[in-house]
């Protein structure tokens, strides 16, 4: 009697997992650099800190027979808020000793002059809760299934997938996944992916934690970018 592989049942993440893997054939396939504004927000320590914009210049990594042909780099200068402005960041991988090069904007700035900082070290790390190495669409997708093929081992997961959002005046689909009961291997209660219409491209990533009482709305949670 031949052998038959089993059918993997279906999760509510099926879809979702097969969005994100679209998406990431299509920016490692099609789409070398871009511009865009970021802006992101995040809670660090407890503490839910102010809306971030910066102009964002990336340069997506090329990978041919599994070595790197075109390394990733990314170029930020922030514009808001005004503790932050004139910041300019700069990181190429594999370049400057794995360092990225940061220099504070103003007076500050003109005093220290470049610092090449580690990217996960203290100063690079202040006020955010992910690298700059993590930064750009393709990096977002790749942590998005990551964290999509961990919780599809899990029950307790609503998915919908609503096509009304618009950012920037960018049509958008809205992909939203739900834990609802509270569970340590879940990072949060609600998690929204919009994603262009035009280039089927993720945009923005929010996600929110569990209400702090009864009948409250849920709580922005470590990041929310776009």
């Amino acid at each position: 009697i031949p052998q038959v592989d089993p059918v993997k049942p279906s999760h509510p993440l099926d879809e979702a997992i097969a969005i994100a893997d679209e998406a990431l054939t299509l920016i490692r396939r099609d789409i070398n650099d871009y511009k865009c504004v970021m802006v992101k927000r995040e809670r660090v320590n407890g503490r839910l800190g102010e809306l971030e914009h910066m102009y964002a210049k990336i340069r997506n990594r090329k990978v041919v027979d599994g070595k790197v042909v075109v390394p990733f780099a990314i170029y930020l200068y922030f514009v808001k808020p005004e503790a932050v402005k004139g910041r300019e960041c700069l990181y190429v991988e594999g370049e400057n000793n794995g360092k990225l090069l940061a220099r504070e904007g103003g007076l500050k700035g003109k005093l220290l002059g470049v610092l090449p900082l580690p990217p996960e070290g203290l100063l690079a790390m202040r006020g955010n809760l992910y690298p700059i190495t993590e930064a750009g669409i393709e990096n977002l997708i790749v942590k998005l299934l990551e964290k999509g093929h961990r919780d599809r081992k899990r029950d307790e997961c609503r998915v919908t997938l609503r096509d009304n959002a618009k950012i920037n005046g960018r049509l958008c689909k809205i992909l939203e996944v739900v834990h609802p009961v509270r569970r340590a291997y879940f990072d949060f209660n609600l998690a929204q992916i919009y994603i262009d219409r035009d280039t089927n491209l993720p945009i923005r990533y929010a996600a929110y934690t569990w209400p702090a009482g009864k009948g409250q709305n849920p709580e922005p949670h470590p990041k929310d970018e776009e």
